[in-house]
């Protein structure tokens, strides 16, 4: 289960557009917008290091903080983020207002322990179809991740969404029959393997083996003309 551990400070912003999102950048800031359900994004800016915080977080994006603008409180998510491909800084963010009594969907890591008897013992191959899934919850229940002890699953057997144990108040927003994953035999190899056949003296033309009678359906040779 989730809480809130970090804390944001932001400034509003008055002005959009890259021009200010420059002067923002230049001023040592990340130029953000903080959205959600019947609100307005609105501008704001904050600190590098709140987003690194976020990101180092065990939960990462899916940690709840209490983002305080112009005094006012409010929880959020760090929906989504830009980075500049050469410095790798954080250069712009977009942040998701929630509440504690609001369900979410949200990408938790899908993670499998043990060993699959179909691996260990049949020579079978893992197909992990999924290395996240859609959770819905409340801010609250996020997830750190959803595990599946897949020791038990044989050569040929898959793992539901319907045999997944979930915490209380969460669930998946997946089919409940949907695959997850799969224990599959290895690809066996389909090239032929080459024939030893011994090569037909019969080609059109050939002369016989001396001493053999000529083939059946063979026309004999005219005789020589007499001189």
């Amino acid at each position: 289960m989730t809480t809130t551990t970090i804390t944001i400070q932001a400034t509003a912003r008055t002005a959009n557009g890259k021009g200010p999102a420059g002067r923002v950048r230049s001023g040592g800031k990340v130029p953000a917008i903080i959205y959600g359900p019947g609100e307005k994004g609105r501008a704001i800016a904050v600190e590098p290091k709140d987003i690194r915080a976020i990101l180092h977080s065990p939960l990462g994006g899916n940690t709840v903080v209490t983002l305080t603008v112009d005094g006012h409180s409010q929880l959020a998510l760090l929906k989504s983020f830009d980075h500049d491909p050469m410095t790798r800084g954080v250069v712009h963010a977009d942040f998701y207002s929630v509440a504690l009594d609001r369900q979410i969907t949200v990408q938790v890591p899908f993670v499998l322990t043990g060993k699959s008897k179909g691996i260990a013992n049949e020579g079978g191959i893992l197909r992990q179809i999924y290395r996240s899934l859609p959770v819905v919850t409340t801010p609250d229940k996020i997830p750190a991740k959803i595990e599946a002890d897949i020791s038990n699953l044989g050569l040929g057997e898959s793992l539901h969404v319907r045999e997944l144990v979930l915490p209380e108040g969460v669930s998946i927003k997946l089919d409940a029959s949907q695959t997850i994953v799969s224990i599959v035999a290895p690809e066996k190899d389909t090239e032929a393997a080459k024939a030893a056949a011994a090569p037909e003296a019969a080609a059109k033309g050939a002369a016989p083996a001396k001493g053999a009678a000529p083939a059946k359906d063979a026309k004999a040779a005219a005789p020589a003309k007499k001189k």
